[in-house]
This record gives C-alpha cells, sequence and structure tokens, in this order.
C-alpha cells in the first residue's frame, strides 16, 4: 500500500508529466500554444477551463493534463484535488509554478477507505512533484491526521466503540513518548459519573471509559484538548428514529478530531503541556440506562436533570471539560458533533465555533481562512442561560423550546469549563453527504485545520 507521504516527492528534474493550469478566461489564449489536434482533444472533451475540469491532451508518445482553476495564480487546497482523482497513475508535476496549499488536495483526494471493501479496479498512485522540500512534513502531517479523522469515522461502531479509541490513544501515546490514564468501573462511576451513567447500558465489550493523556514539559503553559467519544448514539430511552440512528457511527468524530490534533500537536514538539481527555461511551438500551427525568450527580458537583437522552454527548463532555480545567490550563479546545442545531444552521460545510474570548476566536477564524477550514462562530448569550433552568436541579440537559439548539449547548458546556479560562467549542458534523474533490463522502474534519493553524501560532515560537 502506497503511503501518502510518497505521493507527493522532491523534484529533482526526474520525468515526469506536466499539468497546465488555466481558468476560463484564460484558456482561449492558451489553447492558441496547442496543435489542431490538440485543441481538438480538449474540445471532445469539452474543456474550457471553468474550475475543477480535468483534460488529457496528446503528446508525441505520452500526453500533458490540463485542469481548471478558479486562478492560476493563487492556489486554493483544492485547486489539484480533482486532477489527482481523475489522472492515471503516474508522476507529475505543475508547469511552471510550484503547488502550494494545493499539495494538501492532492493528496488527501487518494484517500480511500478499504477495510471492508477492496476497489474492482484501483488506480495506482499519482505522485506529484514540488521543489518546495521545506514544506513537505507539515503538508504530510495535516493530510495524515486528515485521514486519520476520516478513517475512525468511517469504521463501523462494532469495531470503533470505547476499547477501540483506546487503543488508538495508547498508539498515539507510544509513538510520541506520552502517558496515559484510563478510568473505568468503580472509579469512573465516583470521579466521572455522567460519564459513567451515559455508557452503563452498553454491552461489557464496550463498556465507557475515560482516556487521559499528557505530554510535554510540565512547566509549559497548559493546552487541553477534548473530544466527544460516543461511539454510536441510539439516542438512549428517548430512541431516535432509524433515519437518525443510520450515521451514529460518527457521533465519536469529535474524538477523533481531538486525537488528531493532539497527535499534530506532539509531532510539532509544540511548548505547551498537553493534556488529551476522551470521555468514550456506548449511548445504549438496556436495563441499566438512564432515563428522562433522572438527576445526574457530575464532577463538577453540579446536578443535572435529564430532560432527554438524546443530549448525552454534552453530559460526557461536561465531566471532561471538568477534569480538564483541574490543569489551569491556558486554553482549552473541545471538539463535538453535538447539535442538529449546528447543522441547521451552517450546512456539512463549517463548524460552529463558540469561544469565550473574542481575540481567540478572531484567531481560530483567520487561521481556518487561511488554510481553506473556516469555522463560522456562534453566540454564547446569556440570555440564554434560563433555558437550561431545572425544578429540581441544578441545570437541564436539554430545553423543551425548538431555538438556538446550538448555543444552549455551548451554555451548558461552559457550565462546566472552569471560570476565567480561555475555551473554544467546535460543533462539528464529522461528516460529508456530498462529495467535492479532495473531500470524499464520509467522515471528515471541519476545523481541525483552523484549531492546528492557531495553535502553532500561539504555542510554536
Amino acid at each position: 500500500m502506497t503511503e501518502i507521504k510518497d505521493l507527493i516527492q522532491p523534484d529533482r528534474g526526474q520525468e515526469a508529466i506536466a499539468i497546465h493550469l488555466v481558468n476560463k478566461d484564460g484558456f482561449a489564449d492558451f489553447a492558441k500554444t496547442l496543435s489542431a489536434g490538440q485543441r481538438a482533444a480538449l474540445a471532445a472533451q469539452k474543456f474550457d477551463g471553468s474550475g475543477y475540469q480535468v483534460g488529457i491532451v496528446p503528446d508525441g508518445d505520452s500526453f500533458f493534463a490540463v485542469g481548471g482553476v478558479a486562478n492560476p495564480d493563487n492556489f486554493s487546497s483544492w485547486c489539484l484535488a480533482k486532477l489527482a482523482e481523475d489522472l492515471p497513475e503516474g508522476t507529475y508535476r505543475v508547469a511552471g509554478r510550484q503547488p502550494g496549499p494545493a499539495a494538501y488536495g492532492w493528496l488527501t483526494a487518494q484517500y480511500r477507505f478499504n477495510r471492508y471493501k477492496v476497489e474492482d479496479k484501483p488506480v495506482g498512485p499519482r505522485v506529484l512533484l514540488t521543489e518546495q522540500v521545506g514544506r513537505l512534513p507539515a503538508i504530510v502531517a495535516e493530510a495524515e491526521a486528515e485521514m486519520l479523522v476520516r478513517d475512525l469515522v468511517n469504521t463501523p461502531a462494532e469495531d470503533m466503540g470505547p476499547a477501540a479509541l483506546e487503543a488508538e490513544i495508547e498508539k498515539l501515546a507510544k509513538a510520541n513518548k506520552a502517558e496515559v490514564k484510563v478510568t473505568r468501573g468503580d472509579e469512573l462511576e465516583q470521579g466521572y459519573p455522567m460519564v459513567h451513567a451515559v455508557g452503563r447500558a452498553a454491552a461489557r465489550n464496550h463498556a465507557p471509559r475515560i482516556m487521559h493523556l499528557t505530554w510535554g514539559k510540565k512547566d509549559a503553559p497548559v493546552l487541553a484538548i477534548v473530544g466527544k467519544g460516543v461511539c454510536f448514539d441510539s439516542g438512549g430511552l428517548d430512541i431516535k428514529p432509524s433515519s437518525g440512528m443510520r450515521l451514529m457511527k460518527k457521533d465519536m468524530g469529535g474524538a477523533a478530531h481531538a486525537i488528531a490534533l493532539a497527535g499534530l500537536v506532539m509531532a510539532a514538539g509544540l511548548n505547551v503541556r498537553l493534556h488529551l481527555l476522551v470521555p468514550a461511551v456506548e449511548n445504549a438500551i438496556s436495563g441499566p440506562a438512564f432515563r428522562p427525568g433522572d438527576v445526574l450527580s457530575s464532577r463538577k458537583g453540579l446536578t443535572v436533570e435529564i430532560h432527554n437522552t438524546d443530549a448525552e454527548g454534552r453530559l460526557i463532555l461536561g465531566d471532561a471539560l471538568t477534569r480538564a480545567s483541574e490543569e489551569s490550563p491556558d486554553l482549552i479546545i473541545d471538539f463535538a458533533t453535538l447539535t442538529g442545531a449546528a447543522r441547521v444552521a451552517l450546512g456539512p460545510d463549517y463548524a460552529a465555533m463558540m469561544a469565550r474570548r473574542d481575540e481567540t476566536a478572531d484567531a481560530m477564524i483567520a487561521a481556518g481562512k487561511a488554510n481553506d477550514d473556516e469555522p463560522w462562530r456562534l453566540p454564547l448569550p446569556d440570555s440564554y442561560r434560563e433555558y437550561l433552568a431545572s425544578d429540581i436541579a441544578d441545570l437541564a440537559n436539554a430545553h423543551s423550546n425548538p431555538y438556538a439548539g446550538a448555543s444552549v449547548a455551548g451554555l451548558f458546556l461552559d457550565r462546566f469549563v472552569g471560570e476565567g479560562i480561555d475555551w473554544v467549542h467546535f460543533d462539528t458534523f464529522a461528516w460529508r453527504p456530498f462529495p467535492k474533490p479532495g473531500r470524499a463522502r464520509g467522515g471528515t474534519a471541519y476545523g481541525l485545520r483552523a484549531a492546528w493553524h492557531m495553535l502553532q501560532g500561539r504555542y510554536g515560537g
């Protein structure tokens, strides 16, 4: 199997197939440089320079490729992605320029999830050459992080339960000489009661737990990364309809983001004391399932009345955010596939982001825009805190009115983050329902690159 790092190689002048990039405005001038036969070949393919078009042009005994882009002088991450998807196996070079940020999409375009099914007619690797050798490790690392998220999210719940997430974190720790503490059983019930309550109805092989990885110098600024690891969400006793349950293998997508981001932080050696916290559960239905109307205790000491067992992700995150706050962190970032309301508001292409501090939110948005992974900030309005009021407990886990579901979920989490701590919450989808070049249908990361580049700017030295 070809590794990601092998799909982009240093350009040492070796033989390669040329890729010419044009847009609609410049196509006529480009076509004048071609022979009549070559122009006819492009005309037969209906190539006119529109975005994401791919043309194959005969050239003696070989061929060259032509790709349509919006602006040949200003590449996005995705300018070469359609070419990487459609071109035959071979080694390629962009004519007259370097791939720059488009190298990322070249890599992610060749992702295939083949754990359970082998392609009937697989295409061999499409290798891209670049003279920007110094950028290769960073580009490959980001692409590998994206593909890790895809692999974890695409894997069915039976094979990606709490134990499998634990194994993934143990592997990450071993690769980076980090330490991991796993809390389960009686210790989980006592120390993380909401995590235990949500996961206690699952089968023994999917028993709940929380993983806590630590890495870095103890005197460095503390960075806490938290990910929602609901490995399957039936909705609990407030059971989802079958249509809503079909994709719930992806409800651990927040954990996948957190694991991938932690891997980037450690591999780059950022100057932080990293705490990665992943509570992992299956929200199942059986005799021990927690019930609507129950009042749960929490690690923070707050009591929570359960208005809806399908609002379980915020419960396990509450305990994890409390534990993260105990380290007096400089910053907490959490990722969670938390609310349908965020998807209704923003659709599948944007991660909803909430933050306590404007300057942190601005830095996150700027990093996302610069790297084709823009999050969209939603508010945390004090006026909506009353939606979480309970008659018998400190707060409820859900509200009955149809308004501001994503922000209200964020306000619930806010109650479990220590006072004054800089905190960013991503309500991410972790799934792409409609494929785009470089972005396959299925599991995907939203907000990961934004967070990573923001962290590099803040802690990279």
